[in-house]
């Protein structure tokens, strides 16, 4: 009794230690957001003696966020519906049906998963630009939800993998079609895994500089990283801001994550139990 009472105190002690080495980043990102530039130079890991908390207006001004992040709003937002709609309907058809060329089907989903997303960047720009699609919405859209939708298919097919067909089975005798199983029955049993893809690629589109970067030059259509991108020079960064303004972008994602940890944590438990 004594040892594993000792063996239970160190796997917190551990587990403790790992959550504060974890939060230490996000800790010191939001304490330099309160200094000035050069407190941030000659006490990078101390508190401020003054708190400049007029550093997130100005940073918030300068940068002009409000733009910025409602075009990150949008553009993540409906990249994750055309992900989330695409994906969970591919998934239900690859986990429940037999057909021929599923194999074939599934390698090719498989298969993008092993393609490099940023080396698709040039011939990316050339299509666009010849579609006209540059500067527009769509020319993140599209991509954000191509590249994310193999990995999507891949969670959601694994979970709905482990639903008994005696479900849909008596879903059928009852008289409901297979639109019907996948919309009542399936998206509900299979939210924990949905939650996980979603929050996993919420952080890539909310995230991603190089697309936006490649794909958009119009001032008004800049998403939260370009704006970012703005306080550092080839000469001088201006921490200060830069440390506010992060700090003020980082703000919705750990809410998200907040709000839908519950589910994640279900899906990452049972994708690890019964995959």
């Amino acid at each position: 009794m004594k040892l594993r009472k000792w063996q239970s105190g160190v796997a917190n002690g551990l587990m403790t230690l790992y959550a504060l080495v974890t939060l230490y980043p996000l800790f010191w990102l939001f304490v330099s957001a309160f200094k000035s530039n050069d407190e941030f130079y000659s006490r990078p890991f101390g508190l401020p003696t003054t708190w400049h908390w007029d550093s997130f207006k100005r940073a918030w001004t300068v940068s002009d966020m409000g733009t910025s992040m409602y075009n990150s709003v949008i553009v993540t937002a409906v990249s994750l519906v055309v992900m989330l709609a695409v994906g969970a309907l591919a998934a239900y058809v690859l986990s429940r049906f037999q057909f021929r060329g599923k194999l074939l089907v599934m390698g090719v989903f498989l298969l993008g998963m092993l393609i490099p997303i940023h080396s698709t960047l040039v011939p990316l720009f050339i299509v666009m630009n010849k579609i006209h699609l540059l500067n527009t919405y769509g020319a993140l859209i599209f991509p954000y939800a191509a590249f994310e939708l193999p990995i999507a298919i891949f969670i959601i097919q694994a979970y709905m993998n482990t639903f008994p067909k005696e479900i849909e089975e008596a879903a059928l005798i009852d008289g409901s079609g297979y639109w019907g199983i996948f919309r009542r029955m399936m998206l509900p049993l299979a939210a924990p895994a949905i939650a996980t893809v979603s929050i996993l690629a919420v952080l890539r589109f909310w995230n991603d500089f190089a697309f936006a970067l490649v794909f958009i030059s119009k001032p008004a259509l800049k998403t939260l990283p370009l704006s970012l991108s703005m306080f550092a020079t080839g000469y001088m960064t201006d921490y200060q801001l830069t440390m506010a303004a992060l700090a003020l972008a980082v703000i919705p994602t750990i809410i998200i994550y907040l709000i839908f940890q519950k589910s994640i944590m279900q899906g990452m438990v049972a994708g690890a139990v019964k995959g």
